[in-house]
């Protein structure tokens, strides 16, 4: 195998790649993991078309089993009009003649379509060795290494193209030949040298035509475990700072010289096999029968799920007295913020809670005491617009000293997972940590909460900055007027032990970190004199004696912390005590509504338990569940039991004009 020149393929084939690139949802890493539609890359197609292109290269349904809706519709919770409506709206082709056929059909299990096979899945029928999972291997194994970001003791060399990596370890890696995929480092080796002439030279070795490439490409990017994903999250990043990044194309070349070098071993017995995947590949993939009717059930559920919640908001709100406020709270408008704001609400009429999206307005990039990362704590979509540390000049001497306590502790896991070391190490320490063990096992460890120091822009915002941005925030919140002696800005994260995707169970709109920096930030603006006299003279008074605090939901165990040291304030000593005591009682409330929700936590203490379990995956479920977004006054919402599975946001006047345009 020789390096060849492009030929009249090449634009076809690089644009076929870039397109299977987008079809490819990016995930974000494990340190700041938020929520993403896995169906990003089909926003453009109907449901049923997006499941017939899934169920073709990935063999995946988009829906639930039959036998989850037939459940339903027995039970009455699908209605007949539901499935009318829903069947209306089908293709007339497709869909079934009437309800009754619907309902037959919905009670028999469907007909799923496999995934096309791959040259991999092709020679593994023939060889009996499983290609796919070994070349899924061999890739992991190096891409694990390539995506490192310094946890590795033997990092991998990251200077340069994804491409160019692979084939310097595949090169020199003899697992593929061990195990029977004879030549392969020498293919490899003889390989061109730029991913793009791969692409072009496989397409031609494999006789793919235009037309195939489209899902056969996708396909590919779908065979890698995942790290097409994250591959795809280097690319959005670039795209976010105007750059680019072609590791998914280049995933995508490395995948098809597997595809070729096992082609050209086992090219005799699977030739007319393979010309015939070509041949289905060849075609758009378009939805059957069965993938319409899934799609028609699964809209009958949702509409069965508006007209519940519709039902919901109608029944007469919990009327708010006119007095001023006993106390108010911001929180995110996630929806397990729902649970403990109707908590709270429930326990005193004079308090008023607003729902706002959990960074508060402020798309920030952090610096948390002692480090030197930045943490952006904004919605992935935004880009950060001001900056900020936890570290003041009083501060100085402390933060050096947790530098070196820190650099001490990295140091010491080091020395504990080092090649030499780790074993002796295991057996000489192991009883030192006995007492560690049991503690964990019994479920007493407690996650460290976060106390940093006070928060601060840096650099400092001007005068007028500072009060556009109060303004603007305040504004969004619909929070202008009618002010509390105490208002809390509340963000939320979940403290959990030993659980590596904790970053998934914080806030989403803070970029997978919790929100207490961005709620204190908020805070510490609205206090300031200045800020609060520029409001004036924009119809925004703030009383003399309102006091902003920030704040902190821990959604694992509904524990609230309150920053009240950031300002100190005698004359509110009362009004924050008064806050804990309703905050406690809310949180006891909410935990006893979550225990009946979440497996093996039949009461409100097996809730907290959870979050000190150091093998419990999944201590609370987070966005799980979630079926609705409403924005509207909260006296539409308040005192209506939404199950914690709705956003609520606060909004009144334009703002909820200009949201229903």
């Amino acid at each position: 195998m020789t390096h060849v020149n492009p030929t009249d393929q090449q634009p076809g084939v690089l644009d076929a790649a870039a397109a299977a690139v987008l079809n490819i949802p990016p995930l974000w890493p494990l340190d700041s993991s938020v929520a993403v539609n896995p169906f990003l890359g089909q926003a453009q197609l109907d449901l049923a078309s997006t499941g017939a292109r899934l169920e073709r290269v990935a063999g995946i349904s988009v829906t639930m089993p039959r036998r989850w809706y037939h459940e339903r519709i027995v039970s009455g919770e699908i209605t007949d009009q539901d499935l009318s409506a829903a069947l209306s709206r089908a293709p007339a082709e497709l869909r079934p003649s009437n309800l009754e056929a619907l309902k037959t059909a919905a009670a028999k299990a469907s007909i799923r379509s496999k995934a096309l096979p791959t040259v991999a899945d092709l020679a593994a029928d023939t060889s009996g060795i499983d290609w796919p999972a070994f070349l899924a291997e061999r890739f992991g194994a190096w891409a694990a290494a390539y995506f490192d970001q310094g946890q590795a003791l033997w990092a991998a060399p990251q200077d340069t193209s994804a491409y160019a990596a692979w084939r310097a370890f595949a090169s020199r890696d003899l697992t593929p030949e061990i195990g029977g995929l004879k030549g392969f480092a020498t293919h490899v080796t003889h390989a061109p040298e730029k991913a793009e002439d791969v692409m072009i030279r496989v397409v031609e070795r494999l006789g793919l035509p235009p037309e195939a490439l489209d899902t056969y490409f996708h396909q590919l990017l779908m065979t890698l475990g995942g790290w097409s994903q994250c591959a795809r999250y280097r690319l959005w990043k670039a795209e976010q700072s105007g750059s680019i990044d072609n590791s998914t194309q280049e995933f995508l070349a490395i995948r098809l010289l597997w595809e070729e070098a096992l082609f050209i071993q086992y090219q005799t017995p699977l030739k007319h096999q393979w010309q015939a995947v070509v041949a289905s590949h060849s075609v758009p993939p378009e939805p059957d029968t069965e993938t319409v009717i899934d799609a028609i059930l699964q809209e009958a559920a949702e509409r069965s799920s508006q007209r519940a919640l519709a039902d919901t908001l109608k029944a007469p709100s919990t009327k708010t007295p006119d007095a001023r406020p006993t106390m108010q709270a911001a929180f995110c408008i996630d929806v397990r913020s729902e649970v403990f704001r109707r908590a709270l609400e429930s326990i005193d009429s004079g308090v008023r809670t607003h729902g706002f999206a959990g960074f508060f307005g402020i798309p920030v990039a952090h610096r948390r005491f002692a480090s030197d990362l930045s943490e952006l704590r904004l919605p992935v979509l935004l880009t950060p617009a001001v900056s900020s540390c936890a570290t003041g000049e009083e501060d100085i001497e402390a933060d050096l000293k947790s530098r070196y306590t820190a650099r001490a502790v990295r140091a010491w896991n080091r020395f504990k997972l080092a090649a030499v070391s780790s074993f002796a190490f295991v057996e000489a320490a192991g009883p030192l940590y006995v007492t560690k063990l049991l503690s964990s096992a019994l479920h007493r460890t407690h996650a460290s909460e976060p106390k940093d120091p006070v928060p601060r822009f840096e650099p400092p915002l001007d005068d007028k900055a500072q009060a556009d941005t109060a303004e603007k925030i305040l504004r969004a919140m619909s929070l202008t007027q009618g002010f509390a002696r105490l208002v809390l800005m509340t963000g939320h994260g979940a403290q959990v032990v030993n659980n590596a995707h904790a970053s998934a169970l914080h806030c989403g709109a803070c970029g997978g970190y919790s929100g207490e920096v961005n709620a204190r930030l908020l805070a510490q603006l609205l206090n300031d004199q200045g800020v609060r006299q520029a409001l004036a003279t924009r119809n925004i008074v703030i009383p003399e004696d309102t006091l902003f605090l920030g704040a902190l939901h821990d959604t694992t165990t509904d524990a609230v912390i309150i920053y009240d040291t950031d300002h100190p304030s005698a004359e509110h000593a009362a009004d924050i005590e008064r806050a804990r005591t309703l905050l406690t009682r809310a949180g006891s409330l909410a935990r006893t509504e979550r225990a009946l929700r979440l497996p093996g936590a039949s009461n409100a203490q097996h809730v907290i338990k959870r979050s000190r379990d150091w093998s419990e995956v999944r201590p609370e479920w987070a966005l799980a569940g979630c079926k609705a977004f409403i924005a509207a006054p909260r006296q539409r919402t308040q005192g209506k039991n939404l199950e914690g599975r709705a956003f609520c946001t606060t909004t009144i006047g334009s703002r909820m004009k200009a949201l229903e345009c």
